[in-house]
């Protein structure tokens, strides 16, 4: 992202799961649906009481017995309702949105590069072939009950340790994970789904964290400073 650019907050969604759409061609795209549930700016930071501009957004709705008693008085200060899930996104000074702004999915627009951050699905604990891709050991020629043992991890007497940082078996996944450079597919602001061409860190109702890309600019289409949902088609789609 250039230095001139402005920044825009980004969308907290979760992960619906994996289908696939045809293009203008008929040929297939495998793509991961990303869902959006009042998605609302629960706070501000700016730079002058904070240091640096942010807004923080929250996901969803929580039932009241769920949140903190500290949390409550926040959210009422705010006039939101609680959340189940909370994420702050740095913005340019220009792109703050005032709290309570509701966002919708047309924040991104199809043909837009994205970045995608998410929880990856925890493994537990898993072995050298599984966490590291070794070949393991050979089949026959001596080896017998250690076929898939990583083999040697030390030196000689010198050294006489084995290296920090050795691929060794041990805990695999749930970590954060940033995928970058994702393709937007389509948008359905009345459904609050995005559709990510290929497949987005996390497991199915994992949180994901959707951002502009940092290493491409801003499609021209994309609103500023944010594409906020409009309580006109509330309205109607209420009556």
């Amino acid at each position: 992202m250039t230095k001139t650019q402005t920044q825009r907050t980004g969308l907290i969604t979760t992960k619906l799961g994996m289908t696939r759409v045809f293009n203008d061609k008929g040929e297939h795209v495998p793509v991961t649906a990303l869902k959006l549930d009042n998605v609302q700016v629960t706070g501000i930071l700016t730079a002058e009481k904070n240091g640096y501009t942010a807004v923080q957004l929250g996901y969803g709705n929580a039932k009241v017995k769920n949140v903190a008693k500290a949390q409550r008085g926040t959210y009422a200060k705010a006039k939101v309702e609680p959340k189940k899930k909370l994420a702050e996104f740095r913005v340019s000074e220009d792109a703050l949105l005032e709290i309570g702004t509701e966002l919708s999915a047309d924040h991104f627009v199809a043909g837009q590069i994205i970045d995608v951050t998410a929880t990856s699905i925890g493994k537990g604990f898993a072995g050298v072939m599984k966490r590291w891709n070794f070949k393991g050991l050979r089949a026959t020629h001596g080896v017998s009950v250690s076929h898939r043992s990583p083999g040697s991890t030390g030196q000689r007497q010198d050294p006489g340790r084995t290296f920090k940082g050795k691929k060794m078996p041990g805990h695999m996944g749930h970590t954060t994970i940033t995928t970058l450079n994702l393709e937007v597919v389509s948008v359905d602001a009345e459904l609050g789904v995005i559709l990510v061409k290929g497949a987005v860190p996390g497991a199915e109702g994992a949180y994901v964290l959707v951002r502009d890309a940092v290493k491409r600019p801003r499609h021209k289409d994309a609103p500023l400073p944010a594409g906020l949902k409009s309580k006109t088609s509330d309205a109607g789609a209420a009556a």
